[in-house]
């Protein structure tokens, strides 16, 4: 994973953009048996919330995340702005979850 400013806003405060070299996504996919061990462990959920589920969105956001500032990196990139997180339901009878992140890859001055 490569250090890169990201920002859900279009400009970096301070920092110019120098360029736009493109957009920069990344994925993760959740398949169907994380949530089948996820709601076995049902003993996890306090106050309404799934502490097993929580942890394993966290994880698929982070990956996508990194996946996305990984390919702003490869293009010279010193910034991601106008970041933007997706969550999506796939698959046969909505077994999996997607996660992506994607924003502008950016030089800045």
């Amino acid at each position: 994973m490569v250090a890169m400013i990201t920002t859900t806003t279009p400009t970096v405060e301070g920092r110019p953009v120098r360029g736009y070299l493109g957009i920069v996504v990344g994925e993760a996919i959740l398949g169907a048996n994380i949530f089948r061990d996820l709601f076995a462990g049902l003993r996890d959920i306090v106050g309404g919330r799934s502490g097993s589920y929580e942890k394993e969105l966290a994880k698929a956001r982070q990956i996508a995340l990194d996946e996305m500032c990984d390919h702003a990196a490869s293009l010279g990139a010193d910034a991601v702005v106008g970041v933007d997180l997706d969550y999506e339901v796939l698959g046969e009878n909505n077994g999996m979850l997607m996660v992506s992140a994607s924003g502008t890859a950016v030089k800045l001055s």
